[in-house]
């Protein structure tokens, strides 16, 4: 049954492949689903929700299968990109509608991506935060990110191992996810120079490299007992396996090499975060990638928490954005 909160949040539990999916959900109007991140949930729309829904949309944040109140299955198969898309689908069904506009976040941008990729005739145009949008195809991921480091190792390569980031996490999740969030924050991340924390040095820890007993400014306390609650009740197993499905996704969506995403699009980067930084050749390829681009922006000064860290300008690009579709 739904369950409205004083906040005008309703949460609700869905059925969708993984068994079922925890959603919220503000307002009335035209579904805008909102797909969250790594390490996060859909906690992490809690500013762009009242806006969505001031400016007449229906804002709907699910919780990625693995993450918060949906369903963790134990296989580690189960968390391939195609079955997120899924579930994506059965939660547009569950709520009586036959489209949506999909927005995500970090790994969220990738599988609303994939989603519009996979299913057009449901998600008819789609707005990524913070991740490029790149076609399937080229090398095999995890070829190329064992290449990456030289003596020190890819942070997804370390996270491949069933089990071996978990021994560094669970024992002080909110610690471990105070110093994550801060070392990708503009204001909280290693200076130019400083050891990369996208790296572990070998027979390290991940952790080792992120900022000292320092939040974000974006970050309040009672917001990282909000996040640090969810993993500590569920463990970080279920997120990771994102992170263990790439090879799978690459062999799974071979039929879409090279494909573009042709739906009306949205982009918006932190110039600071290192997933613009790195893919900004998938950012300039976009006139042939994403022919549906609308808007695209890049904030100065900006990590990549985007929606969290610049709450109201990014409020302002989604509604001003979701506006356009219209006309």
């Amino acid at each position: 049954m739904p369950q409205p909160t004083a906040a005008g949040l309703t949460h609700r539990l869905v059925p969708s492949p993984a068994g079922r999916i925890h959603l919220v959900e503000q307002g009335s109007g035209p579904l805008v689903l909102l797909v969250h991140g790594f390490p996060e949930s859909w906690y992490s729309w809690r500013h762009q929700m009242p806006a969505l829904a001031a400016a007449g949309y229906r804002a709907v944040a699910v919780d990625v299968r693995g993450y918060g109140r949906s369903s963790r299955p134990e296989a580690v198969d189960a968390y391939r990109v195609l079955d997120l898309v899924e579930d994506n689908a059965a939660v547009v069904e569950a709520l009586g509608e036959q489209t949506a506009v999909i927005v995500g976040h970090d790994w969220g941008a990738t599988i609303a991506a994939t989603s519009a990729l996979v299913r057009p005739d449901v998600f008819r145009a789609v707005g990524l935060l913070s991740v490029p949008y790149t076609p399937p195809g080229g090398p095999r991921p995890g070829e190329v990110f064992a290449q990456l480091g030289g003596e020190e190792e890819f942070y997804v390569s370390y996270f491949q191992q069933p089990g071996r980031a978990e021994v560094e996490i669970e024992p002080d999740v909110r610690r471990w996810l105070a110093g994550f969030y801060a070392a990708l924050s503009a204001d909280t991340m290693p200076a130019p120079g400083a050891p990369d924390p996208h790296f572990v040095n070998r027979g390290g820890r991940l952790c080792d490299r992120f900022p000292a007993d320092r939040l974000p400014s974006w970050l309040g306390e009672h917001d990282l007992d909000v996040y640090a609650a969810e993993f500590e009740r569920t463990g970080l197993t279920g997120a990771l396996a994102r992170y263990r499905n790439m090879d799978r996704d690459w062999e799974d969506l071979a039929e879409y090499n090279g494909a573009p995403l042709t739906q009306p699009s949205l982009f918006a980067g932190g110039a600071l975060d290192a997933s613009t930084i790195w893919l900004a050749d998938a950012i300039e390829a976009y006139p042939t990638t994403l022919p549906g681009l609308v808007s695209s922006h890049i904030l100065d000064g900006c990590g990549h928490w985007i929606q969290q860290e610049r709450p109201t300008e990014i409020n302002r690009i989604l509604t001003d954005w979701l506006a356009s579709l219209a006309a």
